[in-house]
């Protein structure tokens, strides 16, 4: 019998070969400007099997970055270095849709041009600290962003899908998750503004709703995903009222007719203890349109995940880096490879852990 996993679906307009998805996940090899390299191009494109591929958090913006050697998508010549990556993509008959980001408080002044790191609130990301050009540092205390600088943003997010359209990605996912600049609007524990962006559940949701609507008018609604995270702990979020702002959310959203609502719903990026875990079954309840799940699924979890109705998608990462041809492997009950070695995860130019997997299914 053919496993779920391995059967076409369809997002919006976009047909896709199968529901194995390739996790956006950050890999530090960009150049130290931000524009995406060769070896970027052959790595996304050894993974092309994946149903669609979603490229790593990509900084919208000079002042949107956290991590040497990550990618931008704000000047001409990140459009040129993300071309390459969606031809690769494309040669091998595969999707591919960028993931437009924003770090907010989660930076330093260090890595932004001496600026400093914005958020919704001059709340510190607590117990954590991050690699700059000067070492290890702790993270500053952010400045609360401005009423009338909140449009910045949004043009930051707009600019970021025109360029990723004209680069030739399918579409693009919004990064609402993982403790960053729009999950820090949703967020009770860091957003304590008093204005339309804070306070209640619906204000808090607005600068989302209201990028959303910006890069409405650059992709279809149907070429856009949106990622959540309602039980992440990572960089110090969670939040008493989790359950009733991403309930919220998700409802918001159905108006729009996405092309997939992702929901980090595993725990292996820790979870916050406030309460129940928030299912996809949740999720199911109240979003209309296809759901991707993530964190920390083997072939098995997501085959059941898909088989009982409770997603569309899987979104794998961590299989990826090792096993460019996962979909191979499913498909032929074959081993995985080990996991790659963590210290190879972020270097910043080297082949070493990022391209040099054979696959043994070929």
């Amino acid at each position: 019998m053919t496993k779920q996993l391995l059967t076409p679906t369809q997002i919006g307009d976009l047909p896709l070969k199968n529901r194995v998805i390739l996790a956006p996940m950050t890999r530090t090899r960009a150049t130290p400007d931000g524009c995406p390299t060769e070896l970027m191009a052959e790595y996304y494109g050894q993974r092309a099997s994946a149903g669609l591929v979603i490229a790593e958090a990509t900084g919208v913006d000079c002042s949107a970055i956290a991590w040497m050697n990550m990618p931008g998508i704000y000047n001409d010549e990140h459009i040129e270095g993300w071309k390459k990556t969606t031809q690769a993509v494309h040669k091998r008959d595969g999707k591919i849709f960028l993931q437009l980001w924003h770090p907010g408080r989660a930076t330093h002044s260090l890595l932004i041009n001496g600026q400093q790191p914005v958020a919704p609130s001059a709340i510190r990301l607590e117990n954590n600290q991050t690699h700059t050009p000067d070492g290890s540092k702790p993270y500053e205390v952010p400045r609360a962003l401005e009423l009338e600088e909140i449009p910045q943003i949004i043009a930051m997010f707009t600019k970021g899908a025109e360029l990723a359209k004209a680069a030739g990605f399918d579409g693009i996912e919004i990064h609402s998750a993982n403790g960053y600049i729009l999950d820090q609007f949703l967020q009770s524990k860091t957003n304590h503004r008093t204005d339309e962006y804070g306070g209640s559940i619906e204000n808090r949701y607005r600068l989302l709703d209201e990028v959303v609507r910006a890069v409405g008018e650059v992709f279809p609604f149907n070429r856009i995903g949106v990622r959540l995270s309602p039980n992440g702990i990572f960089d110090d979020m969670g939040s008493p009222d989790y359950r009733e702002q991403f309930t919220y959310v998700a409802k918001q959203l159905n108006q729009y007719g996405l092309s997939y609502l992702h929901v980090m719903d595993g725990l292996a990026f820790g979870f916050h203890e406030l309460g129940k875990p928030m299912t996809l079954q949740e999720f199911r309840a109240v979003f209309k349109g296809p759901i991707m799940g993530n964190c920390g699924y083997t072939e098995e979890t997501a085959e059941k995940a898909i088989s009982e109705g409770h997603a569309d998608m899987i979104a794998f990462g961590r299989p990826f880096i090792s096993n460019p041809d996962l979909v191979k492997r499913f498909a032929t009950n074959s081993p995985l490879a080990e996991d790659a070695d963590p210290s190879t995860w972020y270097s910043s130019s080297t082949a070493e852990g990022y391209t040099d997997f054979s696959s043994n299914t070929q």
